[in-house]
This record gives structure tokens, C-alpha cells and sequence, in this order.
């Protein structure tokens, strides 16, 4: 099936202002954001991207999977909820929390890894109508 031209249009819109935002930080922090951003596409490859709030994401089945931003002393990705932190625990340990907010000190960027087990796990959540 091929896409609508306004689904294309949107998409393209979409990533353009995916790319303002990420060009607009400083290059370490950008490269730290475009690894999450992939480590997402991978663990959802059918997750659209989206962009609300002023920040990148992806949705799921038109629902919101995950965001991510960068901020002065860290990057985050949300929501990620309790249930996920506490069965991730291990995986998390020197991160901040704040209400469904997982934060990553600048100074230890998420690997790929735990980008990929964060999403995968919130992607359950959203297939199961899981609250945060």
C-alpha cells in the first residue's frame, strides 16, 4: 500500500523538525540523542516518529511509545513507568527518576542496549493498554 501524499508530507515534516532539534545542540549531546533515536527505530521498527511537546518521539498504533530529549546535565526518555524502572533496576543504576522520567547523566549516555530493553518493554505496555 502506498502512503497517503499527507501521511508524506506529515513524515517529512516530521523529520525536518526532528533534525532542527537535534542540529540545534552541541555535537557530543547530538550524537548521544541520534544513537537513542536509533536504538528506538530498532526496537520498534513500526513506531512512527512523531514530534510534540517540542521534543522527538515515536508513537505506537497512534498511541505515544517513548520521547527523548537532551536537556543541560542529561538526556532523557519517557514515559517510562515504575514497573519498568523496577524490573530494569540493575540496568538503571546511576540514573535519575522523576515522574515516568528516566535521566541519563551527559557524562554516561544510555547504551543502545538498554535503549532497546527500555522501549522494548514500554512497547509491551502499549500493546497491553498498560498505564505508565
Amino acid at each position: 500500500m502506498t502512503p497517503s501524499p499527507s501521511s508524506t508530507n506529515q513524515s517529512k515534516a516530521v523529520a525536518a523538525q526532528v533534525r532542527s532539534y537535534l542540529a540545534s545542540l552541541p555535537a557530543d549531546v547530538r550524537g548521544n540523542l541520534q544513537k537513542v533515536r536509533e536504538a528506538v527505530r530498532a526496537a520498534a521498527p513500526d513506531a512512527v516518529e512523531n514530534f510534540s511537546y517540542g521534543i522527538p518521539g515515536f508513537k505506537l498504533d497512534g498511541r505515544p511509545l517513548v520521547w527523548y530529549a537532551a536537556f543541560k546535565n542529561h538526556i532523557s526518555l519517557y514515559p517510562i513507568g515504575a514497573a519498568i524502572v523496577r524490573a530494569l533496576a540493575d540496568d538503571l543504576e546511576g540514573c535519575g527518576f522523576s515522574k515516568g522520567t528516566v535521566r541519563f547523566p551527559l557524562t554516561k549516555p544510555p547504551s543502545a542496549r538498554l535503549v532497546k530493553k527500555l522501549v522494548k518493554a514500554r512497547r509491551t505496555q502499549v500493546r497491553n493498554n498498560a498505564k505508565v
